[in-house]
């Protein structure tokens, strides 16, 4: 049983902390957002060794649930539900270490959702399983005193607070190490192994005291309003949260839409800093290579799902806070009964975030990274019994759990990369997290 009520003033930051202690999530693009809170389900893959199988599991458990809840065995899913969450990066994935609550698939269709954009005016909804026996009309009263009493509480002023100093020290993969293996992948490229592929490493912070998750994504909110900003946290305490600049896929009332973005530049100290590197992106051969790369993957694999294609004919450059990216827009019709996490699945994982050839860049990461990406660079978002649904890879992030920090940074490998400037370009992207953690009171040493 669900019910809504608008709600002004909506304030995610407010909703998530009285979900403190619950499975709760934030998703957000530009001023829209969506923060929720409890589930009253969940689908759950703890491992899966075959291609792509997790993605058509989560898509048939849906549906399933859906239609018992339409036929009023399972009143859990009565009216509009979105379920959030995502996918490990890798086929086979083992919810171990810094990832032991995250399988390889996890989705939960929330007890509470608050959505609201730059007007302020937002839509609070409570789900509610109506028990054996119940009345309808007893579940909805209960439903609405719960509404009632969360619009009190956050409609309430707004607590301000200056966050406490908390050093905080950081551990760096090894660069020797890493710049090896990037001179190794270029070797690899020169003799036709693959044409691209994408190398990760690894920033472990620590900090003295907990850090406020929600404060760390609210900051990263502030200074990311052009990337999917996102925060999953499925167990208390256990935390995913990121900025992705790009989009896997999106699919609303039959409109497919993904950004290929690839190359990588700073944003500059000034607007003529910006101008100058933007134009230097744009004349690069190497990042120009890397993009057309992406863009043509993307293409391929879209086709057999997908009608009326269209690509835009040049890059254009996608400024976001302290870098710069070249980006493709590609829209499509998918075909009839298709849905989101059909086009997931036969996109990811994209040569943004792996290479191409897939198969041979996935054996070589597996070989050269020394640690697991978990659901670093895997599919998170949402989607709905409709098929409609947003996806974007889990980049800029980190996984969080008590006082430690592990943040993911990767970059593009492709003929003419230069170590020492391909470890430049990850240390760049580490700084949207690292600049939200600081935000949040840790002092780095």
């Amino acid at each position: 049983m669900t019910v809504a009520r608008s709600l002004e003033g909506a304030r995610p930051g407010a909703f998530l902390r009285m979900a403190s202690g619950q499975s709760r999530g934030f998703w957000s693009r530009g001023d829209r957002w969506v923060a929720h809170a409890g589930k009253v389900a969940d689908i759950r893959v703890e491992r899966e060794e075959s291609p792509a199988r997790r993605f058509t599991r989560v898509r048939d458990e849906a549906a399933r649930l859906h239609a018992a809840g339409d036929g009023s065995h399972d009143p859990r899913l009565v009216g509009r539900h979105r379920w959030f969450g995502g996918f490990a990066f890798r086929d086979g994935h083992r919810a171990e270490g810094a990832w032991h609550a995250f399988p390889a698939a996890l989705f939960v269709l929330p007890r509470l959702e608050l959505e609201g954009d730059a007007t302020g005016r937002g839509k609070l909804r409570a789900r509610m399983p109506l028990p054996d026996g119940a009345e309808p009309g007893d579940v909805t009263q209960a439903v609405e005193a719960t509404l009632e009493e969360l619009t009190e509480e956050l409609s309430g002023p707004v607590a301000s607070s200056s966050p406490t100093p908390n050093p905080a020290r950081g551990v760096a993969t090894d660069r020797r190490a890493w710049e090896g293996a990037v001179a190794k992948a270029v070797t690899a490229i020169a003799a036709g192994r693959f044409s691209k592929v994408v190398l990760a490493r690894t920033l472990d912070l620590t900090t003295t005291r907990a850090v406020d998750v929600v404060e760390v994504v609210r900051n990263l909110w502030i200074e990311n309003r052009d990337s999917h900003v996102f925060l999953f946290e499925p167990e208390a305490g256990k935390a995913l949260l990121g900025a992705a600049p790009e989009t896997i896929a999106t699919v609303r009332s039959g409109v497919f839409h993904a950004t290929a973005v690839a190359g990588s530049a700073r944003r500059g100290e000034s607007e003529e800093d910006r101008a100058r590197l933007a134009h230097a992106l744009m004349e690069s051969r190497k990042d120009r290579e890397e993009q057309r790369i992406v863009v043509e993957d993307m293409v391929e694999r879209l086709r057999p799902l997908a009608e009326q294609i269209q690509v835009q004919e040049e890059p254009h450059v996608l400024t976001l806070a302290g870098i710069q990216h070249l980006e493709t827009e590609i829209r499509a019709r998918p075909g009839r009964g298709s849905h989101v996490l059909d086009l997931v699945a036969a996109l990811h994982p994209t040569p943004a975030v792996c290479g191409v050839d897939r198969d041979a860049a996935l054996a070589f990461i597996r070989d050269e990274e020394p640690f697991e990406r978990g659901w670093y660079a895997g599919p998170v978002g949402w989607f709905d019994p409709e098929g409609n649904g947003v996806f974007a890879p889990a980049l800029r992030n980190a996984v969080n759990e008590g006082l430690t920090w592990r943040l993911f940074a990767g970059a593009g490998i492709v003929a003419g990369s230069v170590p020492a400037a391909e470890w430049e370009e990850t240390a760049i992207k580490f700084e949207a997290v690292v600049a939200a953690v600081k935000a949040s009171g840790a002092i780095l040493e």
